[in-house]
């Protein structure tokens, strides 16, 4: 910590020596007869004893309350850790709980709050700050951290006395990985906080990194504590039960309904707005090329499985690596696994299935992306997919007393499609759907349920917009902006908002007329009271 005296310290002391030349004044005064010459000499002193003993009094009281926070705190305990979370889809939130645990485990005090709810007087009032904060899109700090970074970033004073720590959650396959924890972490240094470590950086839920943070905690509590593991659930085995091309002949790349089943028929739970996590494999001529390379056999069995088997779920080496590799335990032992894929459920359990819809990806060179490629080319039907299920609180749905505004494009419209099906279940008629694709003809992806659930009354409003078939309206934010009145009735009504679909393009404009109806002020503060949320990738 600083241990430089703040300006309050020092204004406090100024006080004390002003009072004291006053108190010293007095005294001479007293002493020298100058007030009521005809006292006794014995009650000067006392008056003068007595206006030193009310002087110190003032001066402890004055000490007491500017001395250090941690000081204070001191005495009565340990001060609260405060952990502090911003999320978009609630997996910091989640790290954020798991880490108050551990922390309460070892012995700490602790209190939690949204970032959103953080405000210079409580940073002022800490001495230890621990931040789980993820990025969003090309950089973006999460919706709800407006506030924040409006208010309390441009007007917060010095923070010389903050000890603070930093997990930043991201996604490398973004330009931008991990940027808001560093701008965060750069704002605090910029405010003489000091950081307790380095920003741990976590790349799509890395059990490595999450492993380290779960050790600096353990630091924290002053004891090597057990903590629990975090990595996440193992992927459980489904099924490919059905692989259907929705656009033939559209303009745009070919989009994909994929129908998994579970393999062993037990079916589990999961709410509209939840993510299926979705183990990818490699391609098997990829894997039986690499084989080709090495004298090792694909069908050595290796911990219950082959080397085939191995090998298809994770980063083939490198020829530098497999130069270190002398056999196949050794290659086993030295695989990553790769990354999940995440894809927004079209379904819910009442269905008896889990549908998704994901267009098929190309990289650069040509070749499939690592998740599309996986499952619309190269998995089996009838053959196994890894698949588990990440809860996604942020984008569950709301009171079916409550009107609800679904907004969309692309691939996006699955998750709005659960969200319909749910509301349909409990009863709720008051939504309105707005959805954007390239043509009517090709690209109306579950039109057939949307047209008859807006036949049958459960869709009050249906808004679509095709950009290639021509018309007034290109996109589904130039449909919302001539609808700018009827969405703020609808707010003004007390609806929530829920966007899905693209992060380019899409999500800002329609961020942007969303402002423009209801004024920064008023965005916010829906976005605050969980009115305003996003599923943007």
């Amino acid at each position: 910590m600083s241990l430089r005296p703040s300006r309050a310290w020092l204004g406090n002391l100024m006080v004390m020596v002003l009072l004291g030349v006053i108190a010293w004044a007095l005294l001479r005064l007293h002493l020298g007869d100058a007030w009521w010459p005809a006292a006794p000499l014995a009650a000067h002193w006392r008056w003068a004893a007595g206006s030193l003993v009310l002087y110190a009094a003032f001066c402890t009281l004055i000490w007491w309350r500017g001395r250090p926070r941690q000081a204070r705190v001191a005495d009565n305990g340990p001060a609260p850790i405060l952990l502090v979370w911003a999320s978009q889809t609630g997996f910091a939130q989640q790290l954020c709980d798991r880490s108050a645990e551990a922390l309460r485990a070892a012995g700490l005090p602790v209190r939690i709050r949204a970032l959103h709810a953080v405000t210079a007087e409580l940073l002022q009032r800490s001495a230890q700050v621990l931040f789980v904060v993820s990025t969003t899109g090309e950089g973006d700090a999460p919706d709800h951290a407006l506030p924040f970074l409006r208010k309390v970033m441009p007007q917060a004073p010095a923070l010389p006395h903050l000890q603070y720590g930093v997990l930043a959650l991201g996604d490398r396959s973004y330009g931008h990985f991990c940027a808001f924890g560093h701008q965060l972490d750069a704002w605090l240094r910029q405010r003489g906080a000091h950081p307790l470590f380095d920003t741990v950086e976590v790349d799509n839920a890395d059990p490595g990194a999450l492993r380290h943070w779960q050790q600096l905690l353990g630091q924290l509590g002053g004891e090597a504590t057990e903590l629990p593991d975090w990595t996440p659930a193992e992927y459980l085995p489904w099924q490919l039960q059905a692989r259907h091309l929705e656009n033939p002949g559209s303009p745009g790349a070919p989009t994909y309904r994929i129908t998994l089943v579970p393999a062993d028929g037990t079916l589990p739970v999961w709410q509209a707005g939840d993510v299926a996590e979705i183990g990818p494999q490699h391609a098997p001529a990829d894997v039986e090329a690499w084989l080709r390379k090495t004298p090792w056999a694909g069908d050595t069995f290796i911990d219950g499985q082959t080397l085939r088997a191995h090998l298809s779920r994770a980063h083939l080496p490198g020829a530098e690596e497999m130069a270190a590799l002398a056999d196949p335990d050794a290659v086993v032992a030295a695989l990553r696994p790769l990354p999940h894929r995440e894809y927004s459920i079209a379904t819910l359990p009442a269905e008896g299935q889990v549908q998704l819809l994901l267009r098929r990806q190309l990289r650069p060179d040509g070749t499939p992306g690592l998740g599309s490629g996986w499952l619309c080319d190269h998995a089996a039907l009838d053959g196994r997919i890894d698949l588990r299920f990440r809860s996604n609180p942020n984008f569950h749905g709301v009171a079916a007393a409550t009107p609800l505004i679904l907004i969309g494009n692309g691939t996006g419209i699955a998750g709005l499609r659960a969200h319909l099906r749910e509301r349909i279940s409990a009863g709720a008629r008051r939504n309105w759907l707005l959805f954007g694709e390239r043509t009517a003809a090709h690209d109306f992806f579950f039109g057939d349920d949307l047209r008859a659930w807006q036949r049958d009354g459960w869709i009050a409003r249906l808004d679509t917009v095709f950009s290639r078939d021509g018309g007034e309206h290109h996109y589904v934010q130039d449909r919302l902006q001539a609808q700018i009145h009827t969405l703020q009735q609808w707010v003004h009504d007390g609806a929530t908002i829920l966007v899905c679909g693209s992060l380019q393009g899409m999500a800002p404009a329609v961020d942007a007329v969303i402002e423009q109806a209801l004024g920064r002020d008023g965005k916010e503060a829906l976005i605050v009271a969980g009115r305003y949320r996003r599923d943007v990738y």
